[in-house]
């Protein structure tokens, strides 16, 4: 589910991918349902692509929504709370114990958080993928290692 919506750097909010065309890709605002294109200058990223730094290696973006979902009830957060660094700092531990202090930046965080409300609000709750998404990552995975 994550590997459909996009972040796009210099734009607002997180867009789900609906059709790839020549030089660009069409996406559609997850919020306000707004359609529109994104070109290949663009700097545009996958949820499903990104991990976070842990003292032990990565952790896929997905693993840590999910946790914040459990912990939450599925419901959004109030990023008031978290406008200090250390209520920051303290969010994060809760939910990544482990994670690295230096790699993860505050502004991380607040990513992570804002990301989080905008996946819920949308309706959006499985962060992890399905076990029928997971095979063909394997599949894929084999082809580009022949």
């Amino acid at each position: 589910m994550l590997k459909e919506i996009l972040a796009i750097s210099g734009r607002p909010g997180l867009y789900r991918l609906v059709k790839y065309g020549k030089n660009v890709i069409i996406v559609e605002n997850i919020t306000d349902k707004k359609r529109g294109t994104a070109s290949s200058r663009d700097k545009v990223i996958s949820l499903g692509d990104i991990s976070m730094y842990t003292e032990s290696g990565d952790k896929p973006l997905g693993e840590i929504l999910e946790v914040i979902k459990t912990k939450y009830n599925a419901n959004p957060l109030d990023i008031t709370k978290y406008k200090e660094p250390e209520a920051l700092q303290a969010f994060f531990k809760e939910i990544v114990p482990n994670f690295d202090v230096d790699r993860v930046y505050n502004t991380d965080i607040k990513k992570l958080i804002n990301w989080y409300n905008f996946l819920i609000n949308s309706g959006m709750t499985d962060f992890l993928p399905k076990e029928e998404e997971k095979a063909e990552e394997v599949k894929e995975e084999k082809k580009t290692e022949e």
